[in-house]
């Protein structure tokens, strides 16, 4: 979904049980059906309606009120249900005429199928398919931090206000992190890039 906050408010907010539960419910005189909706949301929205909000050359034009309105059509619990949220700042020409290369996209592919191949022997005996669908048993057996790690979870919850929603949603991206890294359980390195992706740069000043 390109231009999100450009989507009317209720059709946004729709997506949230399905980003939830996996299913969607539709209600109607004659009864009540349920459907699976297992998808991977992918959306992109500007800083602000005229797309310049923070840029160091100061080119934004919108009043504080208007950034305000643009970034509250997004819903607090839609944001709370994206597990990554990444800003991308304007690139400069020195950025675009850069000659270095960077990892390819085959590498990427050969690492992702090395995790996805660990997610499969780990739920191999369930009815799961991969670390999102993770419940509350496989977050304690699989997503169980040592002391360093709880710590840093403790101050992340008070400082970032967390939900119990973000929480497990942290969790959960931690340990796809680990599995990426071939790592058997989740390191700081990992807790700390899965609460980088929760902060939305912006969105959240």
């Amino acid at each position: 979904m390109d231009e999100l906050p450009e989507f009317q408010k209720a059709t946004l907010e729709v997506l949230r049980q399905p980003l939830e539960d996996g299913q969607v419910q539709i209600s109607r005189v004659s009864g009540t059906m349920t459907y699976p909706s297992r998808f991977m949301l992918v959306c992109a929205m500007n800083p602000c309606k005229c797309g310049w909000y923070g840029h160091p050359a100061g080119r934004c034009r919108c009043s504080g009120s208007q950034v305000k309105r643009y970034r509250e059509r997004i819903s607090g619990p839609l944001m709370d249900r994206i597990d990554i949220k990444v800003e991308v700042p304007a690139l400069e020409f020195e950025e675009l005429t850069r000659k270095e290369r960077g990892e390819s996209s085959a590498e990427i592919r050969r690492r992702v199928n090395g995790a996805r191949l660990i997610q499969n022997e780990r739920y191999q005996s369930t009815a799961l398919v991969c670390n999102a669908q993770m419940g509350q048993e496989e977050l304690r057996n699989y997503c169980a931090l040592d002391d360093t790690g709880t710590q840093v979870m403790r101050q992340a919850y008070d400082r970032m206000q967390l939900t119990a929603r973000s929480y497990d949603r942290i969790l959960r991206v931690a340990r796809t992190i680990a599995d990426l890294d071939q790592a058997a359980s989740i390191q700081i390195s990992h807790l700390a890039e899965a609460l980088q992706y929760r902060t939305s740069g912006y969105l959240d000043q």
